[in-house]
């Protein structure tokens, strides 16, 4: 019994596997039958592209929609396929909707291209934007603003008007990207695009908000009283709108905010941190933004760092750094732009980037753009902290393949030693060891930094010894330019050659201290390697450039004048101007010429006998102080190449930080506005605050009694309810007979209402039975009296209770409180 349980086991086991396996293999049938005719229409041979229009003019909707799924695949790969747009349109109007969809995706590439040939289809068009399909309605819209015909401009702004109204929000936002195009095509439909733009502001759909903000800058760009009304709105529903209408909404936000709100003022605190008044309004924006650095598209978190940098307070910057972090790690291409954008707030927020200061350090891999705008940043956040680690990094730069990273590291190395005096010695010991490189872009820029930190040295001495000081003494200048010039042959970069000779001529006037401490011996008045200089550059005077041509012959004027009785700086001279007067470059003639000219009055004698025989060019004769004067005085210490303007005028997050100029999709911010407007426009009735439920409740039973009452005098007289001690609440009205007692208790209140009723209900008696008497027995003017003045008591008393209701609402809503 046991062996036939197990053999019907077996067999319904072996049954069970063989058809899981049938199952199985069917469903990879159909799998790889629909990857197949997904594949199959990327893989388009010529045979099947010229049967797309047998295929397009057949009557089968298999047939059509097999040639449209061809065409479709060939625009994606970027084929032409416009010479099948007549047989395309012919099927605008096709009764399947997935021929409609791809027809509508193939005349939105080629319409502009076929104008004629879509105007065919005009009236299809319009027929679809009544289509129930609201997918159809809105690519309805978009091929009839598509056509770039002006004569069917006003067809086009009917349409959108249309669609600007539809139940679809998909079908709004159609609507409001058209407006663009067909105010490019026609501007003389402006008004009415105008009042279009003006409804859709009205949207409460959070889908098309961001393609009316696009509209809007391109119609009405200036209209920005039209966003009164909608302010607050705009800035609630932003954090609901989708990524890119929420950039385009925002940029408009901005430049709105700029110009009708109030700049944050300064308070007169007296707290060291100045704390800033900011405008309800532009709270509203910044708090309604603030969420969404947080979001994942980088675009989004750039716009609202814009807006927090020249909207928000100085206290509210440091929260634009962490956001803008996190997006240096997305990709090659958000980094580049994210460090651009830095660089710009670098010198604003130093402080807050010094302490992320690791996340800017130079990859191997990184573009130029990327290493220079790193290194930019690095200089930016060095401080007293963090300049040995950056030191070292600078260091290891100058070592780069590339030579913009090189002289980009050899300058903020420059820029420690300036900055930072803890850290001069160690940055003048590296520069003097670049100066020994075998590469010339390394000794060239190593030169034009130490004679910036030469200059700017020699000055703060000059400064300290004019009001009585003594000068500093962790380096000596004139020792890097005895060092400098004892390496001139060394240095063959033109413009760093250049940078010696000027160094040598404007600072030989200065004593150079010899190894013992006693000035070394040369000639009178000058520095002894100063002479040195100026025989190896003349020696090679005609194979230097012109740049360098220039300096030598200043260096000759200037030692002559320094020294006009030592026979060897009067030769060394002579034969300079000799040459430089006859060297191919005007300029370096032109030199030559002038200093001659000029230092007439030193050289006098200086030719010997052949003075006598040269032309006497005219003009005042100057003095040797005179002319040291003009030679060495008035030569400005170098600045900081690092400025920031007071406003850019919006360039942190537009396409200008990274191109340099402006263009048109930029968003230029205006200055601020001494005042902004008044608060009150941009209240609307969105805005009110909402009335209290209880209230609400009172008065509606309030009116339903009155209703059930039939007239003014069915009302029951206000009741208000008194604490204990006779004072009344405020906002109550008493009696004027002073009949109304204090109640003490809930049960005394419910009586005494009680008793008002009935009062009120034989009042009512009265009144009808005096009502009936008037009828049956008076004649018509006593009626007509009657009923007038009756008709004025009763206003009479609907005003009074009126105002008397009003008010026992509000006591009894104090007294329950």
């Amino acid at each position: 019994m046991a062996a036939v349980n197990l053999n019907l086991l077996a067999e319904n086991a072996s049954r069970l596997g063989m058809r899981l396996q049938e199952t199985f293999s069917e469903h990879t049938r159909d799998l790889a039958i629909a990857r197949g005719s997904g594949s199959a229409f990327l893989d388009n041979p010529e045979e099947k592209v010229k049967n797309i229009g047998k295929q397009l003019d057949s009557s089968s909707d298999r047939e059509k929609l097999e040639a449209m799924k061809r065409l479709i695949a060939l625009i994606s790969r970027g084929r032409n396929v416009s010479e099948f747009f007549a047989q395309v349109v012919k099927n605008v109007a096709s009764h399947n909707l997935e021929i409609r969809k791809l027809v509508y995706i193939y005349l939105l590439r080629y319409a502009e291209q076929e104008p004629d040939l879509a105007l065919l289809s005009i009236n299809t068009f319009q027929k679809d934007l009544s289509d129930p399909n609201p997918l159809i309605r809105a690519m309805a819209l978009r091929v009839l603003s598509g056509i770039k015909v002006p004569m069917i401009g006003s067809i086009v702004v009917l349409a959108i008007k249309k669609c600007a109204a539809d139940i679809s929000p998909y079908v709004r936002k159609a609507a409001a990207l058209a407006i663009p195009k067909i105010y490019h095509l026609d501007a003389s439909h402006q008004p009415e695009l105008i009042r279009i733009i003006s409804t859709l502001l009205k949207d409460q759909s959070p889908l098309s908000l961001g393609s009316v903000a696009i509209a809007f800058e391109a119609v009405c760009p200036t209209r920005l009283d039209l966003l009164h009304q909608h302010y607050k709105r705009l800035c609630r529903t932003l954090i609901d709108m989708d990524e890119w209408g929420q950039v385009d909404l925002l940029s408009l936000l901005v430049r709105y905010a700029r110009v009708m709100l109030p700049r944050p003022i300064p308070s007169n605190g007296a707290s060291a941190t100045p704390e800033f008044e900011v405008d309800s309004d532009l709270k509203l924006l910044l708090t309604s933004a603030e969420p969404l650095f947080q979001s994942q598209n980088p675009a989004v978190v750039l716009a609202i760092a814009r807006a927090f940098y020249y909207l928000g307070p100085p206290s509210d910057l440091p929260k634009i750094v962490p956001p803008l972090l996190r997006l240096l790690h997305l990709s090659r291409e958000i980094e580049r732009v994210v460090l651009t954008n830095l660089v710009l707030v670098s010198s604003t927020l130093a402080d807050v980037l010094a302490k992320s200061y690791t996340q800017f350090m130079v990859r191997a891999d990184d573009p130029r753009q990327v290493k220079k705008d790193k290194v930019h940043l690095l200089r930016a956040v060095t401080n007293a902290e963090n300049h040995p680690s950056l030191l070292r990094e600078f260091i290891c730069y100058a070592d780069d393949a590339d030579d913009d990273l090189v002289a980009e590291s050899i300058q903020a190395i420059g820029y420690i030693a300036r900055v930072i005096p803890e850290a001069t010695q160690q940055c003048l010991t590296a520069l003097m060891s670049f100066i020994q490189s075998k590469h010339h872009v390394i000794v060239a820029n190593a030169v034009l930094v130490l004679k910036s930190l030469v200059q700017i040295r020699m000055q703060q001495q000059q400064n300290v010894i004019a009001v009585g000081g003594l000068p500093p003494q962790s380096f000596s200048p004139l020792e890097i330019i005895s060092r400098l010039a004892r390496r001139i042959d060394d240095i063959r970069h033109p413009k760093a050659r250049a940078c010696v000779v000027w160094l040598v001529g404007q600072y030989a006037s200065s004593p150079a201290p010899a190894a013992n401490g006693s000035t070394s011996a040369g000639p009178e008045g000058i520095a002894p390697w100063s002479p040195d200089v100026l025989r190896k550059m003349a020696k090679s005077f005609m194979q230097e450039t012109s740049v360098v041509k220039l300096q030598v012959v200043t260096l000759a004027a200037k030692l002559l004048v320094l020294s006009p009785a030592d026979r060897t700086i009067g030769l060394l001279y002579r034969y300079t101007l000799s040459l430089a007067q006859y060297d191919l470059d005007y300029d370096v003639r032109d030199r030559a010429r002038m200093l001659r000219a000029l230092l007439a009055g030193v050289t006098a004698g200086l030719y010997g006998e052949a003075d006598d025989e040269r032309e006497d060019v005219g003009g005042v004769v100057l003095r040797r102080e005179q002319i040291k004067v003009v030679l060495f005085e008035g030569k400005m210490s170098p600045s900081e190449d690092f400025s920031k303007d007071e406003d850019d005028h919006g360039r942190f997050g537009s396409l200008a930080a990274l191109t340099g100029r402006w263009t048109g999709a930029d968003g230029y911010l205006p200055d601020w506005l001494e005042e902004g407007i008044s608060s009150s426009l941009r209240d609307s009735e969105a805005d009110a605050p909402p009335t209290p439920a209880y209230v609400s409740q009172l008065q509606s039973q309030s009116s339903a009694r009155s209703i059930a009452g039939g007239g003014p005098s069915s009302r029951a007289s206000p009741v208000v309810l008194t604490p204990t001690g006779g004072v009344s609440p405020a906002g109550s009205l008493s009696r004027q007979d002073g009949g109304k007692a204090a109640y003490m208790d809930l049960d005394k209140f419910y009586e005494e209402e009680e008793d008002e009723s009935e009062e009120d209900g034989s009042e009512e008696d009265e009144e009808d039975e005096e009502d009936a008497g008037t009828e049956s027995g008076e004649d018509g003017e006593s009626t007509e009296g009657e009923a007038s003045g009756s008709g004025e008591e009763g206003a009479d008393v609907l005003d009074s209770e009126g105002d008397s209701n009003s008010n026992h609402v509000q006591g009894t809503t104090s007294s329950l409180h």
